[in-house]
């Protein structure tokens, strides 16, 4: 496994998914002592987030390709749509409210469009393209893996994080984050204009 692919990966993604932040968004839309209900939901949030991370970053550029899209089109694309993900991270108010009945929102909105939503499909197609050699790809698939797993993890005890950051840790992190996301954009951009002038 290349662990350089690993660790950027897992930055980009980290970032990107934000566990903690999408832990206490399922904690608002899950109603209070359903606990069953709870854990089937994130089991099922994050293995179709999984399966669309990793099948969409391998064959999505096979798909663009063959709609005749230049992959550092999609670079650029995609760093501008990670530039104002990143943008509305930092600027937008954080809304908070309890559900009270049971609903499947696994699908929707869990998976699309918070875990696997426009921006860490984007960044997965991006990431498994610069990866030339199968060791690079095994760090990618890694590192989908481990941020998902936090992310399963962080859902599956959000009663209790949603205590210990609150509202105000929770708005700080994300407006961070958001700068660190808004840094990778521009750097996509600006690789994406690099190669097409070289």
């Amino acid at each position: 496994m290349d662990i350089a692919a690993y660790l950027n990966a897992l930055a980009g993604l980290f970032v990107i998914i934000d566990p903690i932040g999408a832990a206490l968004i399922f904690h608002s839309l899950v109603p209070p002592g359903e606990s069953r209900h709870r854990r089937i939901m994130a089991f099922k949030a994050i293995t179709i987030s999984v399966v669309l991370l990793i099948v969409f970053g391998n064959y999505g550029q096979p798909l663009l390709e063959l709609l005749g899209i230049n992959i550092q089109s999609l670079r650029i694309a995609g760093g501008l749509l990670l530039f104002y993900t990143a943008f509305n991270m930092v600027t937008e108010e954080i809304e908070y409210s309890t559900a009270d009945k049971k609903k499947d929102i696994s699908v929707f909105p869990m998976s699309i469009p918070l875990l696997a939503g426009p921006g860490s499909l984007t960044l997965s197609i991006l990431l498994f393209s610069k990866s030339a050699e199968m060791s690079a790809d095994i760090g990618v698939m890694a590192a989908i893996l481990t941020v998902c797993l936090l992310t399963l993890i962080l859902m599956l005890v959000s009663k209790y994080l949603k205590k210990i950051i609150g509202q105000t840790g929770d708005e700080i992190l994300k407006r961070f984050l958001g700068v660190i996301l808004a840094a990778l954009a521009i750097q996509f951009v600006y690789d994406g204009i690099a190669n097409i002038a070289g």
